[in-house]
């Protein structure tokens, strides 16, 4: 067992976020082939009900993620963070597979849609118990001084998934027909991470434990900080909604503005590079100037360049505007909630870290992100207004924003700071 405070083995991080990303790839895999899915499972005469069928698919995920947050976070706090993760990779695992091997609708009628929805709610139940143990990990091996830029990975590797995800989209719509693309040619990009899976398995086997093993009182630990779990929902639930508005972009690029598939996967790897870039950068400054500054001006930015951008990239149509419009956006959201995830393990107590934050995570995600992209969708086509993505990603930023202001500061140079010089 290693001691909170020490500097991570370099292999041992790896294993950490390589294993997120793993996880979060297939996740997001299904969003950016939506479309396909659509036309395989739920086959309809109007492309939107095929494309809300598959989204309300995709939201079937996030039912089971407070159950695996629940169940999975407090396994990570009873038992340690190194089995909750590595049994969230193995269900994530098991999840890949279905969804890659599951038959289309015309070949086996109305099984295939129940299979597809029987391992979405499998991978939901897996990620819901996922971010709070990795995260605790992340914050508990470094010394103090580097847990902002440590804890950021959390949230980075999630966008390098994005990024592979975007990459392999991109490959796939360049060398496949159309046809192709939509018979068989995205069940390649699920079958590519459930390929790693044993990878995965064997990195998190050989992970350390950070867990100290101090004995738990979790229901006076959990009334004690109730403010930070309020905050840390609201927080999370604008993250949330803004972070799968983002990533409907894709879809929202041609089912809406109609723009050719390979804009709209190479606006993908410009999300995984804003992600990757921007998630390390805030959590390196925040470990220097405290977390909420970073936060504060990383969230007021988005919240008034949101819809701007968006007004932008509706008008134009251009290729390159929606690239720059991705990497813009994702890398301002990356700063806030990289930061934001990080901060809110950091403020809860050791013996109720895991559990808390992955169910506070999990909710926010199950009620807020898993409708995102429907709502999005539904609003567009109601309203016959573009702009409808910015006006509900603009509202889930405002209430972002005063949550933030809000919180308590965590970063332990600010701590050291703020306290009353000795007599």
């Amino acid at each position: 067992m290693t001691k909170s405070g020490t500097v991570p083995l370099k292999r041992h991080v790896a294993a950490v976020v390589a294993g997120n990303a793993l996880e979060f790839y297939d996740f997001l895999t299904y969003s950016f082939f939506a479309i396909y899915i659509g036309d395989t499972f739920f086959p309809a005469k109007n492309p939107v009900t095929s494309l809300l069928a598959s989204l309300a698919t995709f939201g079937a995920g996030f039912a089971t993620r407070p159950l695996g947050g629940v169940v999975l976070g407090i396994l990570g706090d009873r038992m340690g963070r190194k089995p909750a993760m590595y049994l969230s990779f193995t269900l994530m695992g098991l999840g890949m597979l279905g969804v890659t091997l599951t038959p289309s609708y015309a070949a086996i009628g109305v099984a295939a849609p129940v299979l597809l929805i029987t391992f979405r709610l499998i991978q939901g139940f897996a990620l819901g118990g996922e971010v709070g143990p990795t995260t605790a990990f992340l914050i508990e091996a470094p010394p103090p001084s580097q847990r902002g830029f440590y804890g950021s990975l959390q949230s980075a590797s999630q966008y390098v998934a994005t990024l592979v995800a975007g990459g392999v989209g991109t490959l796939l719509v360049a060398l496949l027909t159309p046809s192709e693309l939509a018979t068989w040619g995205w069940r390649v990009a699920f079958f590519a991470g459930a390929a790693i899976i044993p990878f995965g398995l064997m990195v998190r086997r050989s992970l350390p434990e950070t867990l100290d093993g101090s004995t738990a009182l979790p229901t006076e630990t959990l009334r004690e900080n109730w403010s930070t779990i309020v905050f840390g929902l609201m927080l999370m639930a604008g993250a949330t909604i803004a972070t799968y508005v983002i990533l409907s972009l894709t879809t929202y690029a041609q089912a809406t503005l109609h723009m050719a598939a390979q804009w709209s996967f190479a606006a993908t790897v410009a999300i995984g590079l804003g992600g990757v870039s921007g998630a390390p950068f805030g959590g390196y400054v925040s470990d220097r100037k405290g977390r909420k500054p970073v936060m504060l001006v990383s969230n007021g930015l988005l919240l008034v360049s949101t819809i701007p951008v968006y007004f932008a990239l509706s008008q134009l149509r251009l290729g390159v505007v929606l690239v720059l419009a991705s990497f813009y956006l994702t890398f301002l959201l990356a700063m806030n909630a990289g930061v934001g995830i990080m901060t809110l393990c950091e403020l809860l107590p050791p013996k109720v870290r895991s559990g808390a934050m992955s169910t506070i995570y999990a909710l926010a995600i199950a009620v807020f992100g898993g409708s995102a992209q429907f709502i999005v969708v539904w609003l567009t086509d109601r309203l016959h207004d573009p702009m409808a993505p910015a006006y509900y990603m603009a509202a889930a930023l405002t209430v972002s924003f005063v949550a933030i202001s809000a919180l308590r500061e965590s970063a332990p140079i600010r701590l050291v700071q703020s306290r009353p010089p000795r007599n």
